[in-house]
């Protein structure tokens, strides 16, 4: 086997992926998170049974790079809809949600905890980037204290703006979760453990364990004003700081 033919198996693209080029700016995160949850979901086999649901915000474009059915939410409310989607469709069908911090943490805070403390058998792929990316880099819920956005140009001030929400914390006391985790994608060795978060969230929703999330701390580096490799390291350095990795949830078989 030459270099050039085991490069092309190692890197081949995902079946679960459409051959379109991804839309997103240079150094954005949600590329990486499509591609993790393609691979998964080729791995386990499930491309067949398969409904996502995206959000608003810059994910709103996900639908044009994979092969699976999909639908869109309104702002906010894709755990509603997927809710509904897990009670009119047949068991074995296996069901997400993809979402930002703003989608999730904001608009959609109340359907995010109430589908989680329902014990909805779905999973949830939250990307994290700390800022409004699609909208202008306005402060989100998960802006760090002293983040500066357009709508905090000195910084985040908790007086004035409050505190970030550590969203797998608030969650991890409720009943109905079954799998909680943050991981990170600022380096291959992050991008290596997000993997195996996804798949473990795709398998507790395949054994009917319940709820089910994976937050992804992403850069967005248009918002920061920085460089891709700056941007990552900030995430690195600044986000994990105050959003520690690790698994926050996990039901062992009952």
């Amino acid at each position: 086997m030459t270099s050039t033919e085991e490069a092309t198996k190692l890197f081949s693209r995902p079946k679960s992926l459409t051959r379109l080029p991804f839309v997103y700016c240079p150094g954005c995160g949600h590329g990486v998170v499509h591609r993790l949850i393609a691979e998964v979901i080729d791995e386990l086999g499930i491309a067949g049974k398969i409904v996502a649901v995206t959000s608003i915000g810059c994910s709103v474009r996900m639908w044009q790079h994979f092969t699976y059915d999909m639908c869109q939410a309104l702002h906010g409310r894709a755990p509603a809809v997927a809710t509904g989607l897990r009670r009119a469709l047949a068991p074995d069908r296996v069901i997400f949600t993809y979402q930002g911090d703003g989608d999730l943490v904001a608009i959609g805070t109340a359907e995010t905890v109430h589908a989680a403390a329902r014990g909805e058998n779905i999973t949830v792929f939250f990307v994290n980037n700390a800022v409004y990316g699609a909208t202008g880099g306005q402060l989100a819920p998960t802006t760090i204290l002293g983040q500066k956005t357009t709508s905090t140009p000195y910084g985040r001030d908790p007086v004035l703006a409050g505190y970030p929400i550590r969203v797998c914390e608030l969650l991890s006391s409720l009943d109905g979760v079954s799998y909680l985790a943050r991981v990170g994608i600022f380096d291959a060795s992050s991008v290596t453990q997000a993997r195996r978060a996804v798949k473990k969230a795709f398998e507790s929703q395949m054994e009917g364990k319940g709820f089910s999330l994976v937050e992804f701390l992403s850069p967005c580096p248009i918002n920061l004003r920085l460089k891709p490799i700056e941007a990552a390291q900030w995430v690195k350095e600044k986000m994990t700081s105050v959003f520690p990795l690790g698994e926050f949830k996990r039901r062992k078989n009952e």
